[in-house]
C-alpha cells in the first residue's frame, strides 16, 4: 500500500491503567492494587506505564460511586468548573485526573489509558473504541483480537452523539475500554480477572512492538455499533412492569430479530422486538445500567478499515 494512505504516530511513551472507576467492578481494582505495589507484569522497554485508581473512596466503599458516575463526568463544564470541595467528589476527582493525566484533547496528554471495567451482562472480553477514526486503537485492537483467538474479543464503538458519554480515559489521546463480564458487583472472579490480565498484556506487547519501529498493515476491525439505548416497561408511575425474556437473557452481540422475545411482564406475557432489522443487543440487564433506565443497547454490525500504521 502507498506511503500516503500510512498514518504515523508518535511512540506511545505515556500510558496509564485505570482501575476503580467505578469502585465495585473487581478485578480492574485488584490487578491495579496488585500492579501499583509491584508494576514488573505491565512494564514494557520504552514505555512507562502506570498503574491508578481513578475513584479511591468508592473503592473503599465497593460502590459504584459516591456522589456522581465518575464515568460520565469528564465533560468540558465539569473539567473546568470552579468551586473546589463544594464540587461532587467525582467532579473533584476528574479534575485531578484531567490535571494528572491531561489535558484532555492537549498534546500533553497520556498517550494511551487502559480502564478497566467488569459489568454484570455475558459480555465476555469487550473492548470499547471511542472513535471509529483512530487507526493506532483499530491496530491494537485487531491484534489482540488476533493474539486471543479463537478466544473472542468484540469491539463495541460508542460515537453515537447522543449516547455516547464522557469516559474517565477520554483524557488520553488514544482512550481504550475494557469491560468484562459476568461477574457480579463486588465480586471477584478467577476466570473474569485472568481474563482481563491478558487482554491487557497483548495490548501492552502491541504498544512495545509499535514502539520499536513495527509496521502493520491495513486491516479490517469488526464492530458493533452503539445504535440505541431500550429502557425496560413501565408503569405511568414509571415503575418497571416486566423482566429481560429467559430467551434474550444472557445472549450479549446475539442477532435480536423483528418479533423475537424482549421482555416478559410479571404476569407472563411477551413482548416482542418491533424494531426495523437485526440488532445484536448488549449490555443486557447491566445491575447498573437500572439507574440509568436501560435494558440493553441495541448495536448494528460494522466493518471498519484501519489504515496502515508506523511510527513518525
Amino acid at each position: 500500500m502507498s506511503s500516503h494512505n500510512t498514518v504515523s504516530f508518535s511512540e506511545a511513551r505515556r500510558v496509564a491503567v485505570f482501575g476503580g472507576t467505578h469502585g465495585n467492578e473487581m478485578s480492574g481494582v485488584t490487578l491495579v492494587n496488585l500492579w501499583v505495589k509491584n508494576g514488573a507484569e505491565i512494564q514494557r522497554k520504552g514505555v512507562e506505564t502506570k498503574p491508578f485508581i481513578t475513584n479511591p473512596k468508592a473503592v473503599e466503599k465497593c460502590s459504584r460511586y459516591v456522589d456522581t458516575d465518575l464515568n460520565r463526568a469528564f465533560t468540558p463544564e465539569n473539567l473546568s468548573a470552579p468551586g473546589g470541595d463544594d464540587l461532587p467528589y467525582e467532579v473533584q476527582r476528574a479534575q485531578e485526573i484531567n490535571r494528572l493525566f491531561g489535558p484532555k484533547g492537549s498534546p500533553e496528554a497520556y498517550d494511551v489509558i487502559f480502564d478497566l471495567h467488569n459489568t454484570t451482562s455475558n459480555m465476555g472480553c469487550t473492548l470499547i473504541l471511542e472513535s471509529s477514526k483512530d487507526h493506532f486503537n483499530l491496530q491494537m485492537m485487531n491484534y489482540i483480537k488476533k493474539a486471543i483467538a479463537p478466544a473472542s474479543c468484540p469491539v463495541l464503538l460508542n460515537e453515537h452523539p447522543l449516547l455516547k458519554y464522557s469516559t474517565s480515559r477520554s483524557v488520553a489521546k488514544h482512550p481504550v475500554g475494557l469491560e468484562v463480564g459476568p461477574q457480579p458487583q463486588g465480586v471477584l472472579r478467577s476466570n473474569i480477572f485472568e481474563a482481563m490480565r491478558v487482554i491487557l498484556k497483548h495490548a501492552l506487547d502491541f504498544i512495545e512492538l509499535f514502539n520499536e519501529g513495527m509496521e502493520f498493515p491495513p486491516c479490517t476491525v469488526d464492530v458493533f455499533r452503539v445504535s440505541e439505548r431500550v429502557d425496560y416497561p413501565r408503569d405511568a408511575n414509571g415503575n418497571i412492569i416486566a423482566m429481560v425474556h429467559p430467551n434474550l437473557q444472557d445472549c450479549d452481540w446475539e442477532p435480536l430479530n423483528p418479533g423475537d422475545p424482549m421482555f416478559q411482564t410479571f404476569d407472563g406475557k411477551t413482548i416482542h422486538y418491533e424494531g426495523a432489522g437485526t440488532v445484536y443487543p448488549t449490555f443486557i440487564n447491566e445491575a447498573a445500567y437500572y439507574e440509568k433506565q436501560q435494558a440493553f443497547v441495541t448495536t448494528r454490525r460494522e466493518t471498519l478499515v484501519a489504515s496502515a500504521i508506523r511510527k513518525a
